[in-house]
C-alpha cells in the first residue's frame, strides 16, 4: 500500500477569523471544493458562528466570510452535504450547551456563493438532530442517514437519523447499546458512517476509552447493534472516513491511546476489507500542537480532507491511495 501526497496547505493564515475549529469539507461536481468550520473568540463564545470558503479549479481559496448565523448564541460543529438535486445543504449546531443544541440548517443554489436563511432541522428539537458532526451519506434505498449523538452531562450516546422524503422530516433510531464497563467515562460521540451492500451500515465513534468502536446496522440503519471496542487508538476527539467506489475505505483520527490525550499525531489509517482491518497509511501532523476533526471526502482522483491546525487555520489536503 502506498499514500502519494499531493498537497496539503492551510486555507487561510492563522487567526485571520479567530479560533477556528470543526471543519466540513464538499466537493462539486465541477471541481470546486467548499470548507466551513466554526470560528469566533474561542470555542463556546456567543460571537462564534459558520464561516466558509470556496476553492476554485485553479486551487485558489477564497477569503473565509461568515456562512451562517441562526443568532446571537454560540454555534458549532457545521456539516455540508450535497444531495442528488444538486442544493448544498449546511448543517450545524447552535446553543450554549450541548445537551441544549438545536440543529440548523442553510442552502445554496450557486455552489457557495450565497446561503439561505438558516431555519430549524426539527422545530422544537433541544440536544440536536441530524448530523452532528460527520456528513450524512445517500443509502442505496434513497434515503439520508445521518450520524447523530447525543451529549447531556457526563453521559453520551450515539444514534442515527433517517429521512425519507429528501430531508423534511426525520426519524431517529434507538440509542445504540453499549457495554459501559468496557467503554468507561462519558461513552462514545460523533460517528462516521457507511454503506457497504444494501442495507448493511457500519459506524465508527469516538470514545472516552482510548479507542474507537465500532457498530453495525443490517436495516437501513433503523436499528444498530451493540457498540463495541476497535483495536484503533484514539484520544477521545474527532474521527472522519469516507468509502471510495472500489471499496476503500480512508479514515482520519488522532492515533493516541489516551482519553482526552494531546491531538497530535493526526494519521491516515486505510481498509480494504470493509473496516475490519487497518493499515497504517500516512501521518498528516507530528508536531507539537493541536491538528484535530478532520473530514474526509473520497474524490474522482483519490481522497481529500481538511481539518483543525492550532486552532488558528484549517488545513485542506488531497492525496491517493493505491494497493
Amino acid at each position: 500500500m502506498k499514500f502519494t501526497l499531493k498537497s496539503q496547505k492551510r486555507i487561510f493564515d492563522p487567526g485571520l477569523v479567530g479560533q477556528s475549529h470543526a471543519s466540513t469539507l464538499l466537493r462539486l461536481q465541477d471541481g470546486r471544493y467548499l470548507a466551513a468550520w466554526f470560528a469566533g473568540t474561542k470555542e463556546g463564545a456567543v460571537d462564534v458562528a459558520i464561516y466558509g470558503s470556496v476553492r476554485n479549479q485553479e486551487g485558489i481559496w477564497s477569503r473565509p466570510a461568515q456562512w451562517a448565523r441562526a443568532c446571537n448564541s454560540s454555534h458549532w460543529n457545521p456539516v455540508l452535504f450535497q444531495p442528488k438535486n444538486g442544493t448544498v445543504l449546511l448543517f450545524f449546531k447552535e446553543g450554549e450547551r450541548c445537551d441544549h443544541w438545536r440543529t440548523w440548517v442553510t442552502q445554496s443554489l450557486d455552489g457557495g456563493c450565497s446561503w439561505s436563511r438558516p431555519s430549524e432541522l426539527v422545530p422544537g428539537d433541544m440536544g440536536g438532530r441530524g448530523p452532528v458532526k460527520n456528513k450524512p451519506i445517500i443509502l442505496s434505498d434513497g434515503s439520508w442517514l445521518a450520524p447523530n449523538s447525543l451529549e447531556n452531562g457526563n453521559k453520551w450516546r450515539v444514534l442515527t437519523d433517517r429521512s425519507q422524503d429528501g430531508g423534511l422530516t426525520w426519524v431517529a433510531s434507538p440509542e445504540v447499546t453499549m457495554d459501559r464497563t468496557l467503554i468507561t467515562g462519558q461513552g462514545a460521540i460523533q460517528p462516521t458512517i457507511w454503506e457497504s451492500s444494501p442495507g448493511k451500515v457500519h459506524m465508527l465513534t469516538r470514545s472516552s476509552s482510548g479507542f474507537i468502536c465500532r457498530s453495525d446496522s443490517s436495516d437501513y440503519g433503523n436499528t444498530w447493534c451493540e457498540l463495541r471496542p476497535t483495536p484503533l487508538p484514539n484520544n477521545n476527539s474527532g474521527i472522519d472516513l469516507d468509502k471510495a467506489p472500489d471499496g476503500t475505505i480512508l479514515l482520519a483520527f488522532n492515533k493516541v491511546p489516551k482519553n482526552w490525550g494531546s491531538r497530535t499525531p493526526l494519521n491516515l489509517a486505510a481498509s480494504f476489507d470493509g473496516g475490519q482491518n487497518w493499515q497504517d497509511a500516512y501521518e498528516l501532523e507530528i508536531a507539537p500542537g493541536e491538528y484535530s476533526y478532520p473530514a474526509v471526502i473520497a474524490t474522482p482522483e483519490g481522497f481529500a480532507g481538511t481539518y483543525t491546525w492550532k486552532r488558528e487555520s484549517i488545513v485542506f489536503w488531497e492525496g491517493r491511495l493505491e494497493k
